[in-house]
């Protein structure tokens, strides 16, 4: 009979075979020897059979069931990521379209507005001309009227300067002279001073 020792020390395990005792049938007595039928490491044939046998069978399964399965979700999953892209790229397009589209209408609209603007400024610059030319009108009418009151005003003050100044010129040359001169004369002499121009 074969009898099997384990034993363990610290971390490893010693296995041990006693000897085996054969019983032959001549005889009749037990010998001892090792087992030669027996190999651990070589399958038997029926499991070389059962092994073959699953692999033909996921085999088989695998090439008609899982595999077009597969294949046909990655088909599936490679079409909508197609469609996806090209969802996004018509989209962009779409949006770059709208965006130069917004652009656009902002550029008519400011341009509207600038000519508003500019039309704007060209009334209210001719309505500045306008009142501009209104109120220098105005001043000139004033000016005008004033110098003719000056003038008037001179002319009415220039008679009674002339006869004032003819007064004392006349007293002046009376007492330089001791005799007065005549009235006509002293008055002809005024006029004709204050008519000349002074020199500026």
């Amino acid at each position: 009979m074969l009898t099997a020792v384990v034993t363990y020390s610290g971390t490893t395990f010693d296995v041990a075979l006693t000897g085996a005792t054969f019983v032959t049938a001549e005889e009749g007595s037990e010998a001892e020897g090792p087992e030669n039928d027996l190999n651990p490491i070589a399958p038997e044939l029926k499991e070389v059979v059962w092994g073959f046998g699953a692999f033909v069978v996921l085999a088989v399964a695998m090439r008609l069931y899982l595999f077009p399965k597969v294949r046909k979700g990655m088909s599936a999953r490679y079409d909508h990521i197609e469609a996806d892209f090209d969802d996004a790229q018509a989209l962009t397009a779409s949006a770059r379209a709208d965006v130069a589209e917004y652009e656009a209408q902002v550029a008519s609209v400011r341009a509207e507005a600038q000519q508003r603007v500019e039309a704007a400024r060209a009334t209210l610059e001719a309505e500045r001309a306008q009142k501009l030319a209104e109120v220098n009108s105005r001043i000139a009418e004033k000016r005008a009227a004033a110098a003719a009151e000056v003038e008037a005003a001179r002319q009415a003050a220039r008679g009674q300067v002339e006869a004032a100044v003819a007064d004392v010129a006349g007293r002046l040359g009376e007492l330089a002279t001791g005799r007065r001169a005549s009235d006509e004369v002293v008055r002809s002499a005024v006029t004709q001073a204050m008519s000349q121009e002074v020199p500026a």
